[in-house]
Order: structure tokens, then sequence, then C-alpha cells
């Protein structure tokens, strides 16, 4: 018992290298190992029509191109089937070895007229015949018959006798082989490695016998041990590869890449290994369907997730770049990619599962007007994202304000484009709007204002007010970030409770955080300035006077009518108080030029006193 458990064993787990070594002994013999060609029923060879002349003919000549393999021999034996246009290639050419197996246990001699079939009414009945297949007949219990038609001058193997082989060689396999020639089993590795099963393992249940079972779980597991192979080769592969591009992929990007690729490594063994174990009937359109399908998902999984892999690297690349197009451009293709992939994964899908694209791609004709009609927005957006892309009115990353939406441009997609509020919603636009509407974008700016009142208080004396407008402006100059050819710093106005300074200045920072940062460093050197100078910043105030009640009033004071000598008086006082300030002034001698910019730091060392810099800039 235990030797027959080992001899099991050991034959199992030769089941996938047994088929390799069936068709290296096949191709000992001369022959084309290129796949048969398909062949519309009655296309013959040169040689072929002579011989199918009569059934006889076409039954000795199928039988010899298999034994001696002549010439393009696979699509000579195909012409002899009248086999509907429906059934494959591989469907087709297993039902010819079928039929080989079959009359190698029929006759001996297939020359002898004895064995000519019976003609009536254009077929010709060659098996079941009482009087020369009695064992025969016995054995196959009506599982088929061995019919030819007449067609086109040529005697063709029916397409009834094409549908039954497989049923009827398995009725007939246990049969002797009493014609010496081609062997079935070296021309198809699963009636091969079926020869070589021990009859224990040949009985059936659930319609498959106990080595097919067998086999069916070695293949799985086999499929599963690529699976992980392939998954921890591929990640080390992708790593190292991603290194010596100078780029980088998330970890859990890699692991969703390479889990499909290891199912679609796995999905194609099973494909190519089930037909191996010879599965027929319901079992073989059902495993053979499932497996394809799962073959053509995976296959959609995988190339989806590379498509992912590639551009996330991309994209970390792209973040590296000055230009901003390829980061609005590689979202792009990485959409219109996925989109194929999904257009090709299903047509593949729906050809598994027999399903026939031509119809369904025909009604689209008919129903395409209206299929236009419900697609105008969706078309008009699609074109709407080529303008954007082509006129490129801002980036991803960019502030914009579109309307009433305000934030930054997080995605284009082909329909809409995606901004994040300030208050952290997304809103999304329709690319057809962007087209039509007025896009602020504060992206592009190259500078960025400030402008503000610095209010101190009317205590400050002039020199305190020059001094701390003078530190101000050479804040400004020396500012990392500051814009120093223009920049407004002037005792602008008396307020309601301060004397105002007016700041006017542009940072040029790349984004919004860095100008954040930067006004506030300016703003601090200001406060610092102002308490080395003695000088107080300003608040609202407001003075109060009582009036107690009974408090007697004294009398107004006349009031001088308009143009009176007292007003006339005051305004020659204010008139000779400028003349008297600005007499000395140096531009009532030169009229000042424009202001010209100079950049800090100043150097004050061995300064003289009369050296001390005026209430003017330099000038020209």
């Amino acid at each position: 018992m235990s030797h027959m458990i080992l001899r099991s064993l050991l034959l199992c787990g030769l089941l996938l290298g047994l088929p390799s070594q069936a068709r290296v002994q096949a191709q000992a013999q001369p022959q084309n190992s290129s796949a048969p060609t398909a062949q519309a029923p009655g296309q013959l060879a040169q040689e072929a029509p002579s011989q199918l002349a009569s059934p006889l003919g076409t039954l000795q000549f199928f039988l010899n191109k298999f034994d001696h393999k002549s010439g393009n021999w696979k699509a000579d034996i195909l012409s002899t089937l009248d086999a509907p246009a429906a059934m494959s290639r591989e469907d087709r050419w297993q039902a010819a070895v079928y039929l080989l197996g079959i009359l190698n246990r029929l006759a001996p001699d297939y020359r002898d007229k004895d064995y000519a079939p019976v003609e009536k009414d254009g077929r010709a009945l060659f098996f079941p015949r009482a009087a020369l297949f009695a064992s025969a007949r016995r054995a196959a219990r009506g599982a088929g018959e061995i019919e030819l038609v007449f067609d086109n001058g040529n005697w063709l193997f029916s397409a009834t006798t094409l549908s039954s082989a497989r049923s009827l060689y398995q009725a007939l396999q246990n049969l002797p082989q009493i014609r010496a020639g081609a062997k079935e089993a070296d021309l198809m590795s699963s009636l091969w490695l079926q020869g070589l099963m021990p009859m224990s393992l040949r009985k059936s249940i659930l319609s498959l016998e106990y080595w097919q079972w067998i086999g069916l779980f070695l293949i799985v597991l086999l499929g599963i041990i690529l699976d992980y192979s392939i998954r921890a080769v591929l990640r080390v592969i992708t790593n190292r590869t991603l290194h010596r591009a100078h780029s980088y992929v998330s970890r859990d990007t890699v692991t969703a890449a390479v889990r499909p690729i290891g199912l679609c490594s796995a999905a194609f063994l099973w494909v190519a290994l089930v037909p191996v174990i010879g599965l027929s009937g319901t079992s073989l359109i059902v495993l053979k369907g499932a497996v394809a399908l799962f073959a053509v998902l995976a296959g959609t999984w995988a190339a989806w997730r590379v498509v992912d892999l590639v551009a996330e690297a991309a994209s970390y690349r792209a973040e590296k770049t000055e230009t901003k197009v390829d980061d609005i451009l590689i979202p792009l293709l990485r959409k219109s990619v996925k989109i194929f992939i999904l257009i090709f994964g299903i047509i593949y899908a729906a050809e598994s599962m027999s399903i026939e694209i031509a119809p369904l791609i025909a009604s689209l004709g008919i129903g395409g007007l209206a299929f236009a009609f419900a697609a105008k927005d969706t078309i008009e957006n699609f074109f709407g994202s080529i303008a954007v892309l082509v006129d490129r009115p801002f980036a991803v990353g960019d502030w914009i304000v579109v309307g009433e939406v305000e934030g930054i441009v997080e995605d284009l997609g082909f329909r809409s484009t995606r901004v994040r509020t300030f208050y952290n919603s997304v809103v999304t636009l329709p690319n057809s709007t962007l087209v039509r509407a007025t896009v602020d974008n504060y992206g592009k700016r190259k500078y960025r204002r400030t402008k503000c009142h610095i209010g101190v208080q009317y205590n400050t004396t002039p020199d305190q007010m020059l001094a701390f407008r003078e530190g101000i402006m050479e804040l400004v100059r020396t500012h990392p970030y500051t814009r120093k050819d223009y920049y407004q710093v002037w005792f602008h106005r008396f307020g309601p409770s301060s004397l105002d300074l007016l700041l006017y200045v542009f940072f040029e920072t790349p984004d919004w955080s860095t100008e954040l940062r930067e006004r506030e460093r300016l703003f601090l050197d200001i406060m610092r300035l102002a308490k080395q100078l003695g000088i107080d910043f300003a608040f609202p105030t407001r003075t109060v006077h009582l009036h107690q009640s009974g408090e007697e009033q004294s009398p107004p004071e006349p009031v001088q009518a308009p143009g009176s000598m007292s007003e006339l008086r005051a305004r020659v006082t204010g008139i000779r108080s400028v003349q008297s300030l600005i007499e000395k002034q140096r531009w009532r001698n030169e009229k000042p030029g424009p202001v010209t910019y100079t950049e800090g730091p100043t150097e004050l060392d061995g300064l003289e006193a009369d050296e001390i810099p005026g209430e003017e800039r330099t000038e020209t």
C-alpha cells in the first residue's frame, strides 16, 4: 500500500514536467512546430482535392498526414474537417487528435475497401457499423459516430463527428491500438500524461479523474508560489530602479503595484497549464472561462497599478523642476492611460466570457447621436482641460480666484479642476467654466505688496520721527526678501490719536507662507527699532470734559467776521512760519530729481556730523 502511495505521489510531482518531455518526443520526428492555421471548410492544400473525392480517400489522407507529417501537414489535416465557424483552431486540432485515437482502435489498415463508409444522400457513415466494428460498437454505447459529408466536391468529417469526438474517444480509449502509425498521445500532452497514470488514479469523481484533481491542486499551488516569488523579486527590482533613477515612491504604492503583477503571472501560468490535465465538458468550459477572466482582471489591475507607480515616480521628479507644466501633464496622462486600460480590460473580459463585442460597438453607431447630446458637457469640459493645459492660466499649487472661489489648485482633470479653499474644503470647477471665467492668479505674482500705517504718539519729536523713518527704510534695504528698487516710507498723516507713517513695501517670495514669515520679520524689527529710539506706539484715546450743573460759564468770545483783520494776521503768520522753515532747504536752490535707491547696509563708520544724510535720500 505504501509503495502504491509513493508511486502516486511521484507521478503527481512529475505532472508539470512530463508534458514538456512529451513535446520533445513528439518533435523528435520531422515536423513543423508551428501551430496549425485555421482554414475554412473546403480550403485544402494543393494535393488534397483529388484525395478527398471519396470518403475512404479522406480517411486515408487524414491518417497519412498524421503518419508522415510532410509539408504543411497540420493545415492539411484541418482541411478535412467540416468545422463550424465558431469552433476555435485549438478545438479543431483536439478533435482531429481524438479522431486519430479512435481510428487507431477501429482497424489495422484503411486501404481495404471493406472499410469504405456507406454513402447515402451526401453523407457517409463510417462508425458504428455492426458488421465491422462489433466490439467497438459495444464499448461506445452510443457515445458518438464518425460520419463524413460531401461539400464542394470533397468528403469531410462532419460537425457532429467533431463535437462527439472526445466522448467517443473516452469510451474507446481502453481498447487496444491495432493500427501502426502516429499515436495520439504523442500529439496531446494530456493524453500522454493520462497514459502514465495508474488505474487507481483514473477513477472519476465529480466528472474528473483522481489524477486531474491532483493536477488542479498542483497547478493552483504552483501559481501561488509563482505569485509570491514574483512579488518579492519585483519589489527588490523596483526599489533598486527607483534608487538609481533618484526617484521615490511610497512603500504602499510599490506593494500595490507588484501584488496584481504576481496574480497576473499566476493567472497566465494557470491558463497555460489547465489544458495539460485534459479537462472536458462543463468542467473545461467553466474552469477555462474562469481562469481566462481572472487573467484579464489581474492583467487590467496590474496595468492600472503600474500606471500609478510610474505616475508617482514621475511626479516626484517633476516637483524638483522649475516648470509646472509637468505637474499638470502627469495627472492628465495618468487618467488617459487608465481610461484606455479600462476599455481594453472590458473588451478582453467580454471576449473571455464569449460575449460578442462587434454587435455592441455597432449599436453605439445607432445611438451615437443621443450619446453625443448626453456627453455634450463632458466633451466641452474635456476641450476645456486641453485649453487650460495649452494656455496655462494657472498651475498646480497656484493661488487663484475664480468668481467667489478662492484657494490653491490641487488637481486638473479631464472634466474638472479641484481647488482647495483656505477653510480646507474642496471646490470642483468644470473646465468649461474656466475657459470663459476670469481667473485671478495670485500664484503668478512676482511681488507681494504690504501697505499699512504705523502710528506713534503725539509727543514724538520731529528728530525722533525722522530717525524712526530712516531706520525703517534701512530695514527695508537690508531685508532679505524685500524689493529694493521701489518702496515708500513717509510721515503720512496726522491721525485722530497718532502720528502716522506710511509703510508701502513689496516682498519677493515664492509663496504665501514665506510672505507671512518675512513680513513678521520686518514688523518685529520695526518694534525693536522703536524701543531703541524711545518711541511709543499710539493707541486711540479720548479726552472727556465733565460739566457740572449750576456752574457759571464764561461768556463766549466774540467771533470775528470772515475776512476780518484777525483772520488775515493768522494766515500771514502761517505763511511766514513756512517760509522760515523752508528758507534753507536744498530744493529751494535746485529742483530734486527722481528718487533713487541704494542697497544696504549703509556704512556709518567715520561719518562726520555734517555728513549725516538729510531728510531726502540720494537725488539725481
